[in-house]
């Protein structure tokens, strides 16, 4: 969040907290971080994107906005195919792969191309609740799916095999993101998403996330901080005259990463900090190691061009697990205008920069998936049940 976005949302904030006999004083700075995370834990809709198939997305006025708002009041559920939908206390990624018949690849036409109608009858039921799913192909289905040229980065996950870590590389041809303010939402729509694809699919991976605190992973710190904002988000998310056919899509990354909390939890505070980038409690940032030096995971994870310029990705990540078995996570999916951003991320992150320093976080964190997907526009969607099969 820029820092003038940080101020104005502090200065709404009473700089005193009054009482009979006593007058407390708060820091400037403590306001504008807690601002700055408050605004990182709602974002409420930065933007409305219309996603045309050969256009670039345009987006509401503020007044606009505010006066869509107030006449409406969540009379209009979530566009489809909104990468950029609110964070949400609850989030299903659903991964699956297609059966290899003619059969299978109409039925799922079938369902894409009217998802919208699926959704919306989930989400009309509590329009408050953000309902959202957004639907990603993958590089293996996307020819006889689609039977259209794939997006032009479009291609399998490759595995990336460092000294010490691998990033593994597991099957997916569709993708479906599914989050909402209500868990209840999310059951539903799957399960009638599930019904209506039947034996067409084969689920290989199920993840139910919820929103932890304020927007923390399981392993403390906050998470998503370094996302793009406002009208840096289309820039940064949707793909555009780069590639005319794909405009208004975006490329999306999932990774599902296991934590030995154990393990995370022996380290001090201090340990911690230096790994993440950040300072646990109040989320400021770190300076970074000199060149040459162990890099944080800010650090590594921080992309630029040959000419300096640096890349944002959008993440909804969410936490998952089961203290029960032992189990904690956190679900990694990020979108992406430019599939190389995320992949050159992982690539420093498992082999180093420089080589042989890998990001430590791996170390207590262990991804049991990787794949990639594009989320095309809704248009492109709905265009799927057309012609002949």
């Amino acid at each position: 969040m820029s820092s003038s976005t940080a101020h104005t949302a502090a200065c709404r904030l009473s700089l005193t907290w009054s009482y009979p006999t006593r007058h407390i004083s708060i820091p400037r700075r403590v306001l504008a971080q807690a601002a700055s995370l408050h605004v990182l834990r709602k974002r409420l809709e930065p933007q409305n994107l219309s996603r045309g198939a050969n256009s670039r997305p345009s987006i509401l006025t503020t007044s606009q906005a505010v006066n869509m708002s107030t006449r409406s009041g969540h009379r209009v559920p979530i566009e489809p195919q909104r990468v950029d939908a609110p964070l949400t206390q609850a989030a299903t990624f659903l991964v699956v792969t297609i059966a290899r018949t003619p059969d299978a690849a109409r039925i799922v036409r079938s369902v894409l191309s009217g998802i919208d109608g699926l959704a919306k009858n989930v989400a009309i039921r509590d329009l408050s609740a953000a309902f959202a799913c957004t639907v990603g192909i993958g590089s293996e289905a996307w020819p006889s799916l689609t039977r259209a040229s794939p997006p032009a980065e479009l291609h399998p996950f490759p595995a990336i095999y460092g000294q010490e870590h691998t990033a593994v590389s597991t099957p997916g041809d569709l993708l479906f993101h599914i989050r909402s303010e209500r868990r209840d939402l999310c059951f539903e729509f799957e399960r009638q998403l599930l019904d209506a694809l039947g034996n067409a699919v084969t689920v290989v991976d199920e993840t139910t996330g919820f929103r932890y605190f304020d927007v923390r992973d399981l392993l403390g710190f906050v998470d998503g901080t370094a996302n793009p904002v406002g009208p840096d988000v289309p820039d940064s998310v949707l793909v555009a005259e780069e590639d005319a056919a794909s405009a208004g899509g975006s490329y999306v990354v999932v990774q599902k990463y296991v934590h030995d909390i154990r393990a995370w939890n022996k380290l001090s505070t201090e340990q911690q900090e230096a790994i993440i980038g950040r300072k646990k409690l109040d989320n400021v940032e770190l300076d970074d190691a000199a060149a040459g030096q162990q890099q944080s995971h800010k650090s590594l994870a921080t992309i630029e061009d040959e000419n300096g310029y640096e890349h944002d990705i959008l993440r909804d990540n969410m936490p998952f697990g089961s203290p029960g078995s032992q189990e904690f996570g956190t679900y990694f999916i990020g979108y992406s205008r430019r599939l190389w951003v995320i992949e050159k991320m992982l690539q420093r992150m498992f082999l180093g920069d420089p080589p042989g320093l890998h990001d430590r976080l791996l170390d207590f964190s262990f991804p049991l998936t990787g794949t990639t997907f594009f989320a095309p526009s809704s248009d492109f969607l709905k265009r799927l049940d057309t012609g002949d099969d």
